[in-house]
């Protein structure tokens, strides 16, 4: 069992994780501004939401989840590659939905600007 100070160390983490993301977010949609191509300046801000924001289950604790990023890349350092093909399906799972999202977004665009 997981005890009440533990509980609020998770809550902290993804509150400080979330509000980073946002942060780093936007200084990237800033950055790719450059970008002449709204197609590719969507699909590059897409690619960092399903990177950061895609979690997977700890195989510790029931109902913890983690940056899969995090976790893939720790259990693919400790040479557990079963474990880091969790995190990887799970991104293969994001970054589907977010592909359909994306192709959405330009059907809207083209929609918007005829």
């Amino acid at each position: 069992m997981i005890d009440a100070d533990t509980q609020l160390a998770y809550g902290i983490f993804w509150a400080a994780y979330a509000i980073a993301f946002v942060v780093f977010f936007y200084m990237m949609k800033q950055l790719f501004r450059l970008v002449p191509l709204y197609g590719l300046r969507t699909l590059l801000l897409a690619a960092l939401v399903v990177l950061f924001l895609t979690p997977v289950q700890s195989p510790d604790l029931a109902d913890w989840w983690i940056p899969a990023w995090i976790f893939g890349g720790y259990e693919a350092i400790l040479g557990n590659m079963e474990s880091a093909g969790r995190a990887v399906f799970n991104f293969g799972i994001a970054g589907l939905v977010m592909l359909l999202v994306w192709i959405l977004d330009l059907v809207r665009y083209r929609l918007v600007t005829r």
